[in-house]
């Protein structure tokens, strides 16, 4: 079955071999470096600058910890400020400059376009932790955020059931860039595949920054007012969404009459957001600052105590740094080296607890085996989980929605090795992601 080969096994973490372990240059070093890849200017900064506290707070930790193979971690930051280009400059000179052993890093999907030609020549290893639009599996990538099968498809089932309100036409509204026209591709197919006519599918696209919000809203309270239930789903990227949302508000468009439910907006996005406008409104992730769990809890109290703040909240992808160093620290202390070929191997099929309960799991496509979760805003800014799947969901690297992907897999484990392998020809396709 097609859904097998989708998700082959995940393979058992490897043994290091001890020869030459002496000689490898992470070894050699002062301090094993962790580079950390996110903008602290520019429109996305909103969004990526707790997310390099994330990492230095990760690496505070490790290191009170005693630090990983006898040595302290030394963090590595550079500021790309959202300037696409200028990522793929900034990772070239983390691994040919300070030669970081990791990178964790990029929110945009444009952003991770422009480094991935760097990583895969240079051999790095990096790990991306925000939802994307899938289509692509690097052998050296670690994608801890979602997949589209872990966000994007079970919040339009969300939306068309009767707990999600029975939603019949739809506005898809992103920023102008790879991941959301990607998603919307994808979510386009699977609605018109669920009987979703055409002309109740309504795509719009706007620029990076967009702050004039006045005109769309509007055709938006037009397109909702035929009858139809009509839902808002939502891939605006980075401070546009705060001008959005205040817009909504604005013309009296509540969460009764069209939910609007984001794939980009969490709690640190709403942090400079009056919310009262937008409760009901709603999020799909893998995690919320809300969830009731025990390593939740340590978490908050770990970030609140390192940014001296209890005020801080935290969101999904700080969850995902928090997955993705932990079995990269796992991966390594396992084989007893940095060197990114041994850790690679190592990665497959470790395991950690996630933030809201239950265990992730790294699979040999590269993504996680993850919870989904559907979080309803609340008036101080959290989110209340209104739904969530009974079991974690393997992400998909390649969509079943779209013809061109359907029949490809990804498995970085022999005999396959690639991040395209197509079932109907048995064969690896074009570049190996």
């Amino acid at each position: 079955m097609k859904q097998v080969g989708k998700h082959l096994r995940a393979s058992a973490a490897v043994a290091a071999l001890a020869l030459g372990l002496a000689s490898s240059p992470a070894l050699s070093a002062d301090t094993i470096k962790v580079g950390v890849l996110h903008s602290l200017s520019g429109t996305m900064a909103i969004s990526e600058t707790t997310l390099k506290d994330t990492v230095l707070m990760l690496v505070e930790e490790q290191n009170k910890k005693g630090g990983l193979l006898g040595k302290q971690l030394e963090a590595v930051v550079v500021d790309p400020a959202s300037n696409w280009p200028l990522f793929a400059e900034k990772a070239r000179e983390l691994l040919e400059v300070h030669k970081v052993d990791v990178i964790f890093g990029n929110w945009t999907s444009v952003s991770r376009k422009s480094v991935l030609p760097v990583v895969e020549e240079l051999n790095g290893m990096l790990f991306y932790p925000v939802q994307y639009e899938g289509e692509e599996s690097s052998k050296n990538v670690f994608y801890t955020g979602a997949a589209p099968n872990q966000q994007a498809i079970p919040a339009v089932d969300y939306l068309m059931s009767e707990e999600g309100g029975s939603v019949k036409r739809f506005v898809l509204a992103g920023t102008d860039y790879v991941y959301p026209r990607t998603t919307n591709k994808i979510l386009e197919q699977y609605l018109i595949d669920k009987g979703i006519p055409k002309e109740d599918i309504m795509i719009n696209y706007t620029p990076f920054g967009h702050s004039d919000w006045q005109t769309i809203v509007s055709d938006i309270k037009a397109f909702g007012s035929a009858g139809k239930k009509t839902a808002v789903v939502s891939t605006v990227n980075g401070d546009a969404n705060v001008p959005f949302y205040k817009e909504l508000g604005n013309q009296g468009i509540t969460a009764e009459d069209i939910p609007v439910i984001a794939f980009s907006v969490g709690e640190e996005e709403l942090s400079g957001i009056d919310t009262g406008p937008l409760v009901g409104h709603l999020a799909a992730w893998n995690y919320f600052m809300s969830a009731e769990a025990e390593e939740n809890d340590g978490f908050i109290e770990q970030w609140h105590a390192f940014i001296g703040n209890e005020d801080r909240v935290t969101n999904d992808p700080m969850e995902a740094h928090y997955i993705g160093f932990n079995m990269w620290v796992k991966a390594v202390e396992s084989v007893g080296t940095t060197d990114v070929d041994t850790v690679r191997q190592a990665m497959y099929g470790i395991t950690f607890p996630n933030l809201t309960g239950g265990i992730a799991v790294m699979n040999t496509n590269h993504h996680l085996t993850k919870p989904v979760l559907i979080g309803e805003i609340q008036d101080d800014g959290q989110f209340e989980i209104v739904w969530e799947t009974p079991k974690g969901v393997i992400g998909d690297a390649w969509t079943d929605y779209l013809p061109e992907s359907a029949n490809l897999v990804a498995d970085w484990t022999a005999p396959i090795s690639c991040g395209n392998f197509n079932i109907a020809t048995g064969a690896c396709s074009g570049q190996n992601y």
